[in-house]
């Protein structure tokens, strides 16, 4: 099938945090996919992406979705919840609740939708014990939502090709641009289009860090990406507060 428009939600994923464009602007797996697709569909095809980095869930589905849902296009990503795991007031049962809904609003519109179980970013990160549960709660729910609504799977968290850590940014949270081109892979090839195979590929994992120099990378790590996290989260502010839709409506790949 030849998709003519592709929209995507949801939030730093798929907005492409952090794989960097020369301007400083982001790419991700979202505008690979895009331009992908582009090149079967000819000059016609149009994309949108309307994530935003920070979004917790409700405000994907209240900003977002019905902006999606109104373009009408033929394909469109949804990604979202990662964010509502990290906080203290997540309520698993009301998102799943919610999850299946948006589902449903969205393949009624007659749209293609493409679903993320999340890779296994916790490896990494603090609050394991807390969040890993909610995380497999929550990939259970997607993939039984996709199911349902014949959503088509992307399933990230069965790939333990993610517990390498060259397909991460320094932030340990978001993807590098070896991390994002694999997604897009993932991504082609869950739709059936082929993709280029070199996105597949994965860096060698770094040499084992002497105790010593990790502990002091995770000082430096603490203090440049998890204090101001905390910050923002007590004073209720996000990373994306002043961020806008890098693609806002429908339009040619090459704008």
């Amino acid at each position: 099938m030849r998709w003519r428009s592709f929209v995507a939600v949801g939030d730093s994923f798929t907005e492409g945090m952090d794989d960097a464009y020369p301007d400083g602007s982001y790419r991700g797996w979202a505008d690979l996919v895009a331009t992908r697709l582009a090149v079967d569909a000819g000059p016609d095809f149009r994309y949108a992406n309307l994530a935003i980095r920070g979004r917790l869930f409700p405000g994907v589905v209240a900003e977002q979705v019905p902006a999606a849902l109104a373009m009408k296009p033929d394909l469109i990503s949804f990604a979202a919840g990662g964010n509502d795991m990290l906080r203290r007031s997540f309520d698993p049962d009301a998102l799943v609740t919610r999850f299946d809904d948006v589902v449903r609003k969205l393949r009624s519109g007659g749209a293609d939708v493409i679903l993320f179980r999340f890779a296994d970013v916790m490896a990494r990160l603090p609050g394991q014990r807390l969040v890993a549960p909610r995380a497999q709660l929550l990939n259970r729910a997607v993939g039984e939502t996709a199911e349902r609504h014949g959503a088509t799977l992307v399933d990230l968290y069965a790939d333990d090709t993610y517990l390498n850590p060259m397909l991460w940014s320094t932030d340990r949270l978001h993807l590098s641009e070896a991390g994002h081109r694999r997604v897009a892979a993932q991504v082609l090839n869950a739709l059936g289009v082929g993709c280029d195979e070199e996105w597949l590929m994965v860096p060698e994992h770094p040499a084992p860090t002497p105790w010593l120099a990790a502990r002091a990378a995770d000082l430096h790590w603490a203090g440049r990406h998890l204090a101001p996290w905390i910050k923002r989260r007590l004073t209720g502010r996000s990373s994306g507060d002043t961020v806008t839709a890098k693609r806002p409506s429908l339009g040619p790949i090459t704008d």
